[in-house]
């Protein structure tokens, strides 16, 4: 098994994987690829150009899509009825896949009481390696919503299969993996494959038009970020006699960091896209903390509160929490030399210049930006747009990545580190028995920076 091991030396060992990653078309991973400031110091992340999703209504006509679903858990399955409300009669969802016979039933189930559609028996594949039965069954979609520790492996076989791709932030869990979703995004751009990648804010209209707002110069230069996901507990499961120690942790997957990263990184990295997006690059260093005060299950924080440095000293702060009976709050604010924009999934999105008065404001659009996500999809399918989101969203994970690492040990951590570490967490092998994990098993503790 890889476990967990924040030794500074043991940290940076992984050095020589860059070269690796160049070899496989990644190119040099450095703080260069966050974007530096223009030579005459305006704002260059208005310079940039951006590709904005379709966002139509109704999805062109075409020819029949298919789709399979790898993961039929609850998020899997609201996919593939996102998909399916997004397609209406011109998309198929047509094969399955789950390690859990019973998460296939259910999924199965819905689509049919929900859409009536039904998805053949021998198309319904159990088993870790089921993702690729799914891949071989026919179909021009692959959905990937497994917990996001698979997430690398299945879209590297999912394009060299040559299919498009939805998947589910977040796309990683360590470094390894973000590396390989780079290099296979590079040979899905190579195959005008299209991927969308769950991050659903940047296909909700509100959230485009503030940042169409903010390209205008609406609020000056971009200063400082603030953004937060504080809500109450998640949910999870414990563990039952019945389970072997890999059943209980991938049925409670949210709780365990090598199956989602932390929620810094499974939940809070929506927010953290939305920072990276509107700046126009990512961070360069985090300086974090965080603990565990409440969390039942698992070996995870839940509370992280980390400072992120630009590469122009520019800062975006940030702090996630999942406690019951605490002050929530699930938004961005984006603070700019001449206002601000606040901006959150739901309600109404705003922009106000120094005084706090209204400048603009954008309410939520019909189409529910779930559905949205797939409209889009399936629109640059039908009329071969170029989009790709797993790069952009790779480095907003790492971003989260990044500020879990730091809070973990107490230390500041940097890009370059992340990007050249070796860090893979879990078991080098999967298998649906007991894999020895909870004997390592630990809670971090910063200032150690040992985690055996």
């Amino acid at each position: 098994m890889s476990n967990y091991n924040f030794s500074r030396r043991k940290f940076l060992a992984g050095a020589a994987t860059v070269g690796a990653a160049g070899a496989m078309g990644i190119g040099t991973l450095s703080s260069c690829s966050g974007g530096g400031s223009s030579a005459s110091g305006e704002y260059d992340w208005l310079q940039r150009e951006y590709k904005y999703p379709p966002l139509l209504d109704e999805v062109p006509a075409g020819t029949v899509l298919k789709a399979g679903i790898v993961g039929c858990g609850g998020r899997g399955t609201g996919a593939a009825l996102n998909f399916l409300e997004a397609g209406g009669s011109t998309v198929q969802v047509t094969a399955l896949a789950d390690v859990f016979k019973d998460r296939v039933d259910s999924c199965v189930d819905r689509i049919k009481k929900e859409t009536g559609q039904e998805v053949p028996a021998e198309n319904c594949f159990i088993g870790f390696d089921a993702y690729e039965k799914v891949i071989d069954s026919g179909v021009d979609i692959v959905i990937l919503a497994t917990p996001p520790k698979f997430r690398p492996q299945q879209f590297e076989a999912a394009v060299k299969a040559r299919k498009h791709v939805f998947m589910e932030k977040p796309i990683a869990v360590d470094p390894v993996g973000i590396r390989q979703v780079l290099a296979a995004a590079k040979m899905a751009d190579a195959a005008g494959l299209k991927v969308v990648t769950g991050t659903q804010r940047r296909h909700q209209h509100k959230y485009l038009n503030v940042y169409k707002e903010l390209s205008n110069n609406a609020i000056g230069k971009l200063t400082t970020a603030e953004v937060y996901w504080n809500g109450g507990q998640l949910w999870y499961r414990n563990s039952k006699p019945e389970w072997s120690e890999m059943e209980w942790m991938i049925r409670d997957w949210v709780n365990w960091c090598w199956l989602s990263g932390d929620h810094i990184v499974e939940q809070h990295v929506h927010n953290i896209d939305v920072a990276n997006w509107f700046f126009g690059k990512h961070p360069i260093k985090a300086l974090g903390f965080g603990s565990r005060q409440r969390r039942p299950t698992g070996d995870q924080y839940d509370n992280f509160a980390v400072r992120y440095e630009l590469d122009d000293g520019r800062q975006i702060l940030s702090t996630c929490r999942q406690i019951n009976g605490c002050t929530n709050a699930v938004n961005e604010v984006m603070h700019g030399t001449k206002g601000k924009a606040f901006t959150a999934q739901g309600g109404t999105a705003k922009i106000t210049d120094l005084d706090g008065n209204d400048l603009f404001s954008y309410e939520d659009h019909a189409t529910s930006p779930y559905v949205q996500e797939h409209k889009d999809l399936i629109t640059c399918i039908r009329q071969d747009i170029p989009f790709n989101e797993a790069e952009e969203t790779a480095n907003s994970v790492m971003t989260a990545i990044m500020g879990r690492v730091s809070a973990y040990t107490g230390k500041e951590v940097t890009w370059d580190e992340m990007m050249n570490s070796d860090m893979k967490l879990g078991p080098d092998t999967f298998i649906m028995g007991d894999i020895g994990f909870m004997e390592t098993a630990s809670v971090p503790v910063p200032g150690t920076l040992e985690r055996e």
